[in-house]
């Protein structure tokens, strides 16, 4: 499919499989403004839809992913607003940010090519996978104007990195790098930033090879499990295998066992059965 104009603040571009989305701001370091959550909540149902688009890549436009929130249109345009104007406002963001992102169709990696502050950690953390480019400038800079970290922020800290290392960033506000970034488990990995596309092209090749819908359940499977205890896993998880299998095409559980025990032409510790 087709996206070229279709929106203002973002760019998509969806070539062997792969769905480029780009933050689209770069005079403003793409920050987040309400323009960009509304029509990020329509950029990521519409792919989700698009039966060419199999992985997603979220990175921004320019040197930056997202210098978080747009300071004076999510600030000083709306505190004089309709209190209904400032929910709204919120709610956009935290829709497309988490409730879509976090649990999202297809797998998504966050391709973090330059700064990356504030309200950005969100949707990074939202993203199943991230890979950085060393340069990267890493922040969360809240405290330095005086709130503490908005959105979902504190949360998606709390969930990746280590409790010291999450407070030592949010109550210095200090920057790292996307070394720093990779040693902290932010991200997957990083590295130097000539080789940043390659590798999230290589990385998304091999997400291209697995079964789509086995790969939905255990990504999101897992995410699920981290909230439930040991007992209602136990139900989750099963529940979830049984859906997977109902709800495959392509019978992957018989063709990987098949190929294995049968035909003795895969290693499944080692490679993805043949599709």
């Amino acid at each position: 499919m087709n996206y070229e104009g279709r929106w203002n603040t973002v760019k998509v571009d969806v070539v062997e499989g792969i769905a480029w989305v780009k933050f689209n701001r770069p005079e403003k370091r793409n920050a987040m403004s309400p323009t960009l959550n509304k029509e990020m909540i329509e950029v990521l149902e519409a792919v989700e839809l698009d039966a060419e688009a199999q992985v997603l890549v979220l990175t921004g436009e320019g040197d930056a992913w997202t210098a978080g929130m747009d300071l004076k249109e999510y600030f000083r345009e709306v505190d004089g607003g309709p209190e209904i104007l400032q929910e709204k406002i919120r709610r956009d963001a935290c829709r497309w940010q988490w409730q879509l992102l976090r649990m999202y169709a297809k797998p998504t990696i966050a391709m973090v090519n330059g700064w990356c502050f504030g309200g950005g950690f969100s949707p990074l953390v939202a993203c199943d996978l991230a890979i950085a480019a060393d340069e990267a400038v890493f922040g969360l800079s809240e405290i330095n104007w005086g709130i503490p970290p908005g959105n979902l922020v504190s949360k998606a800290m709390a969930d990746t990195v280590g409790h010291r290392q999450a407070l030592y960033y949010i109550m210095t506000g200090e920057t790292f790098t996307g070394q720093e970034a990779a040693q902290m488990g932010l991200v997957n990995k990083s590295v130097p930033r000539a080789e940043l596309l390659d590798a999230t092209r290589t990385l998304a090749g091999k997400l291209l090879q697995k079964n789509p819908v086995v790969l939905r359940a255990a990504k999101n499977g897992f995410k699920r499990c981290r909230e439930l205890t040991w007992d209602q896993n136990e139900d989750y998880l099963y529940a979830k295998l049984d859906q997977a299998q109902l709800r495959d095409p392509e019978g992957g559980r018989e063709q990987g066992l098949k190929q294995f025990l049968d035909d003795k032409a895969i290693k499944p510790g080692l490679q993805t059965y043949k599709r």
